[in-house]
C-alpha cells in the first residue's frame, strides 16, 4: 500500500484543530533512515495473532490476546519485509512473551488484566511461538520478554551495539502496547525508528491509529511497507556479520 493511503487511514481520528496544533508545534518532522538498520518484529505469536485470520471477537474466544484479522493482514506485509531484509543480510530480531508455568512473573500485568488474576490453567500450547508464516530463519534472533518493551530486561540493546546497528524498522503488535513501548525505548537510546504502519496491528482500531499519530509526531517516522522495502533493497550488501545460526531449531 502506498504511503498516502496509509497515512490517510491513521490520520483520520485527528480533528482539524489537532492537525493545526501539530503543524504549529513543528512536530512530525522527517528524521530519515539510518545507515545500518535492523528489522524488529514484535510479538507476532499465536497468542497475539490467533491461528488464522478470524474476526477478532471469534479469535479471542480461544486466544485471549488475539488481534484477529488485523494481525494476519500485517503478517502478509511482514513476510515481504523479512524477505527483503534476509536478501540484504540485515539483522532480524523477533520478540515474544514468556511466562513461568505458575504465573509468578506476570507481576504488574495482574493489575489491569482480569485474566491474569487468580488461578490460571496452563497456557495454550504454542501461544508464545512465532506464527509459522513468518518463522525465524536460523540467523535471526528471538528475544523473550515479560514486559511490553523489547528492551526492558533483555539483551537486545547489547546485541544492537555489538552489530553497530543505528536504526530499526519496526513492525508487529500491538501498536499501542509493545510496539510503542519499544519505540520509546529505542528513541531514548538514540536509535532512529521507522514504524511500518501496514505491518503493525492492534486490537482496537482507534488505538492503532492514534498511536501511529503520536509516534509520528514525536518518536519515529511512520511509513508504508512499500517505502520500507524500497529502502532495504537500496542498501549495500553484506553490511553485517550475522550469527551463523548453527544448531538453531
Amino acid at each position: 500500500m502506498k504511503q498516502g493511503a496509509i497515512e490517510q487511514s491513521w490520520m483520520q481520528p485527528l480533528s482539524d484543530r489537532d492537525r493545526k496544533v501539530l503543524e504549529a508545534l513543528g512536530h512530525g518532522a522527517r528524521q530519515g533512515f539510518g545507515r545500518r538498520p535492523a528489522l524488529l518484529v514484535i510479538d507476532c505469536n499465536y497468542d497475539f495473532c490467533g491461528a488464522g485470520p478470524a474476526p477478532i471477537l471469534e479469535a479471542i474466544s480461544r486466544w485471549r490476546n488475539a488481534c484477529g484479522e488485523h494481525a494476519w493482514a500485517a503478517i502478509k506485509v511482514i513476510r515481504r519485509l523479512l524477505d527483503a531484509s534476509h536478501t540484504k543480510g540485515l539483522p532480524v530480531f523477533y520478540s515474544t512473551n514468556t511466562r513461568r508455568a505458575d504465573g509468578f512473573d506476570a507481576g504488574s500485568w495482574r493489575w489491569k488484566h482480569a485474566h491474569e488474576r487468580g488461578q490460571q490453567g496452563p497456557r495454550i500450547a504454542r501461544a508464545d511461538d512465532i506464527v509459522d508464516e513468518i518463522a525465524p530463519a536460523p540467523q535471526d534472533v528471538v528475544i523473550q520478554k515479560t514486559k511490553p518493551s523489547v528492551f526492558f530486561g533483555t539483551p537486545l540493546l547489547s546485541f544492537l551495539v555489538d552489530l553497530k546497528v543505528d536504526s530499526l524498522l519496526v513492525c508487529g503488535g500491538t501498536t499501542s502496547g509493545c510496539v510503542r513501548a519499544s519505540v520509546l525505548d529505542a528513541f531514548s537510546n538514540n536509535l532512529r525508528c521507522a514504524v511500518v504502519a501496514d505491518a503493525c496491528f492492534d486490537r482496537l482500531e482507534t488505538s492503532h491509529a492514534i498511536n501511529l499519530v503520536d509516534m509520528q509526531a514525536k518518536y519515529a517516522d511512520v511509513i508504508a511497507s512499500e517505502e520500507a522495502v524500497k529502502f532495504v533493497q537500496g542498501l549495500p550488501p553484506a553490511l553485517f556479520e550475522l550469527p551463523r545460526g548453527q544448531g538453531n531449531k
